[in-house]
């Protein structure tokens, strides 16, 4: 387990530990345990040290196409998951959409103020005006009776029974490859997107950029697989795989690029 862990960031630990414990309690009570909603880098947290276990195996599911944030379970290897385990819904968002023009950070931006986790909602599609969205069982009735504005506009939240009506990812990633010098932040954004390490540093201590969700300051901070960086006004990359390294030591980096479909 010492092997593993030390491929991770110290911020990483609280989550580490979390589950750990869920992996113990698989193994004690012999019964499966279901996470929150997980970001890719945290999915492949979650994956790396269920592998140093006998005997627990793990599926995971968004239920959306191509879901980006999902559950995972966590089971013994007798046990056989079904699609009630992993105890989520997709709901619609009904609004006067004639008059309004919402898009996924507005609608974010109001689940986040009802106080609750991020952990607690998957993916967000937006598209021509329909609005969907996966949230845990647990926390349904409560977003059903509080989610009732997106800002000042008033909308409905109601669930949608029928798979063949979800929304689907209209959203592709392009892979690229590039040669860096190092895992720095600062290097990785400047040679991503051709911009100078003083821009590349200037985005960084403006806020404006953001690594697996959180907004990162620090230009020197050393990236990992399945990072996603996303930058305000220049879109988001996710580091798919470090390729090696080149005879001038140089790092070989296979990014994808999200670019939105026509």
């Amino acid at each position: 387990m010492e092997n593993v862990l030390q491929h991770f960031r110290k911020e990483e630990q609280p989550f580490i530990e979390q589950v750990v414990h869920m992996m113990r309690e698989v193994e004690d009570r012999y019964a499966p345990k279901l996470t929150d909603f997980l970001d890719p880098r945290q999915q492949f947290i979650v994956d790396s040290i269920r592998r140093q276990y006998d005997g627990i195996e793990s599926l995971s599911i968004g239920v959306l196409e191509d879901a980006e944030r999902v559950r995972v379970l966590l089971y013994p290897s007798y046990y056989v998951p079904t699609n009630e385990d992993f105890a989520m819904k997709v709901v619609e968002v009904n609004y006067p959409k004639k008059f309004v023009t919402l898009r996924h950070k507005d609608v974010l931006g109001s689940m986040m103020s009802l106080g609750m986790d991020r952990s607690k909602f998957g993916d967000i599609r937006v598209e021509d005006g329909f609005i969907q969205f996966v949230v845990a069982v647990e926390v349904l009735d409560y977003v059903r009776a509080n989610f009732t504005s997106i800002g000042k506009v008033k909308v409905q939240v109601e669930v949608v029974e029928e798979p063949l009506n979800y929304l689907k990812q209209h959203e592709e990633w392009l892979t690229e490859s590039f040669t860096v010098s190092s895992l720095r932040l600062d290097t990785v954004i400047s040679a991503i997107f051709n911009i100078s390490r003083q821009k590349s540093a200037s985005l960084i201590h403006g806020g404006k950029v953001k690594v697996n969700w959180s907004v990162k300051e620090q230009t020197s901070m050393e990236l990992q697989d399945l990072d996603l960086i996303s930058i305000r006004g220049l879109g988001r990359v996710k580091l798919l795989m470090m390729e090696g390294r080149t005879k001038k030591d140089k790092i070989r980096l296979q990014i994808g690029r999200l670019e939105q479909k026509s």
